[in-house]
């Protein structure tokens, strides 16, 4: 007679360990999830991770200790209101799906993870972006539609990589400076309230200038040549270098010089810009109304209601 021999309830947890231990893609979509199991830090092997469609609400911070290894995690529709700067522990991350929560900030080190090359926000309550965002190098789609966004950071143009920007549904009036370095494929910016080519009668005011406006304005002419010098001696100055960091350089004449002077706008329609948006209002800096007279720049002067 043939014996069947039972599983002990210690064999089976050995073995449901291992496949714990070697599982690679985890889909807890759709549940009642009020936060993200910690245990799943434990998960050495995972690569792909679904939480979307529940409740949560937070993440803790020791989550990522386990979760070297993942590249895609999707929270889509959930209730998360902030993000753990320990994020950033998620090296190896590719594609990261935020979208339909009620994110009000993204933390500086969200931006460190230099693999992600996917990104979407869209449908939260996010106001500003993070200026650092410009470390994200490999990212190729960024999503923040349908947020309250007012400025977008310069960093953003230092993203070489990036291909489709999706920034419809904000308050955005202007681009930043560089915006056209983008090589973008597709940029969506419809429902912003941008800025329009529409004629006003301007006040020019009497330009004057600071001490330290005069002094920095000459120390940037002096350090174009190479024998000045001034180079050793800023060098030699911390608090100078601080200052003269801030550099700002004239869209028209090329000079450099230290507050903003004159915000003005140019309109461009070199890029594949979504539907309804003909032209491109990108913030442009003029160092004086000199510059702002001389005919045939093209840039515009921004009312202030």
């Amino acid at each position: 007679q043939r014996k069947t021999l039972e599983p002990t309830n210690k064999q089976v947890c050995l073995d449901l360990r291992e496949i714990l231990l070697t599982l690679t893609e985890l889909n807890l979509g759709n549940n009642i999830f009020e936060e993200v199991p910690e245990q799943l830090k434990y998960l050495s092997s995972l690569q792909k991770l679904h939480l979307f469609g529940n409740k949560i609400t937070t993440i803790s911070p020791t989550i990522f200790d386990g979760l070297e290894k993942l590249i895609f995690l999707n929270l889509n529709n959930n209730k998360l209101k902030y993000l753990p700067p320990e994020i950033h522990r998620l090296e190896n991350l590719e594609n990261m799906i935020l979208n339909n929560n009620q994110l009000e900030s993204i933390p500086k080190e969200l931006c460190s993870l230099q693999k992600l090359s996917e990104l979407h926000l869209s449908h939260n309550c996010l106001i500003t972006v993070p200026e650092e965002i410009g470390y994200m190098t490999n990212l190729r789609m960024l999503c923040l539609s349908r947020n309250r966004i007012g400025v977008l950071p310069d960093g953003l143009c230092k993203l070489r990589k990036l291909r489709i920007l999706d920034v419809a549904g904000n308050k955005i009036q202007i681009f930043p400076i560089a915006m056209e370095d983008l090589m973008l494929r597709e940029l969506y910016c419809e429902d912003n309230p941008l800025l329009q080519k529409q004629p006003v009668s301007a006040i020019q005011e009497e330009e004057v200038w600071s001490l330290k406006e005069i002094a920095a304005r000459f120390i940037f002419s002096q350090l174009t040549k190479e024998d000045s010098i001034l180079h050793t001696a800023v060098k030699q100055n911390l608090e100078a270098c601080n200052i003269l960091s801030k550099k700002q350089e004239c869209a028209q004449c090329g000079q450099g010089f230290l507050n903003i002077w004159l915000e003005c706008v140019r309109f461009v329609n070199k890029m594949k810009i979504s539907r309804n948006v003909h032209l491109l209002p990108v913030r442009t800096l003029l160092c004086s109304y000199r510059c702002f007279n001389h005919p045939g720049h093209g840039f515009f002067g921004i009312a202030v209601p």
